[in-house]
């Protein structure tokens, strides 16, 4: 068998795991468009969590109430849809699309909360291995490479400096009108970083074998580029 017949046939998990707003969500749509893979929006499924939470008073600015949200947890049910208009994949919560309303400012305080509940995570993990199983899948997260799939193909590690995320973040929420400051984008982002990194359940930390692509300097394009020459050069083996 030729190289362009195991090109085309081959399937892998692609796990990219990094900081948030550096770009994981756009990038791993752009790979699964590029080689006709699944996506899955990890964060979208814990900013679910966290939107039921919010819904139904078990999360606040003061006060969280953990077994609340455990005991509820059956409860809850993270899907998502592929939107032919749009031509993207759309998160929903027990049949409701809520795309939309898990983007914005509100969510991104809790959310990091939410996945430091090992409950939590344990049910989301279980719910992308088994969508994982058949490979042909490109997740983004933080920690996909090193807790969902250890043995994934290719790993990739993404990180730029904290006030290009946050301005790249500011832009993206003027953009759907949401009236926030850019020092309040700005102290989100360093408290994501903290909690992602120093959180007991699963941390955000760099697999061994990921490959590291600091992206505060490079386009999307040239991203991309970079990153299907290490999917084909895995595809190729």
């Amino acid at each position: 068998m030729d190289i362009s017949t195991t090109l085309n046939t081959a399937k892998i998990i692609i796990a990219i795991d990094g900081y948030s707003s550096c770009g994981k969500s756009t990038l791993a749509k752009q790979v699964a468009k590029e080689k006709n893979y699944l996506y899955i929006d990890t964060g979208a499924m814990y900013r679910a969590v966290a939107l039921y939470a919010l819904r139904n008073g078990f999360i606040s600015q003061d006060n969280f109430n953990q077994k609340a949200l455990i005991d509820s947890l059956t409860k809850i049910k993270v899907s998502f849809s592929h939107n032919s208009e749009l031509n993207c994949s759309e998160t929903y919560l027990n049949g409701e699309n809520i795309e939309k309303e898990i983007r914005g400012i509100t969510i991104s305080n809790h959310v990091s909360k939410i996945a430091q509940v090992k409950e939590v995570r344990a049910k989301l993990v279980e719910i992308q291995r088994e969508i994982g199983a058949e490979k042909g899948l490109v997740m983004d997260g933080r920690d996909i490479g090193t807790v969902v799939f250890p043995n994934a193909e290719l790993k990739i590690f993404m990180t730029a400096h904290y006030k290009i995320r946050a301005q790249r973040r500011f832009d993206e929420l003027q953009a759907i009108g949401d009236d926030i400051t850019f020092e309040e984008v700005l102290n989100n982002i360093v408290s994501r970083d903290n909690d992602d990194t120093s959180r007991s359940e699963n941390p955000l930390i760099q697999a061994e074998d990921a490959i590291v692509i600091d992206n505060s300097e490079i386009t999307q394009g040239e991203q991309l580029k970079l990153v299907l020459g290490h999917v084909n050069n895995k595809l190729s083996h």
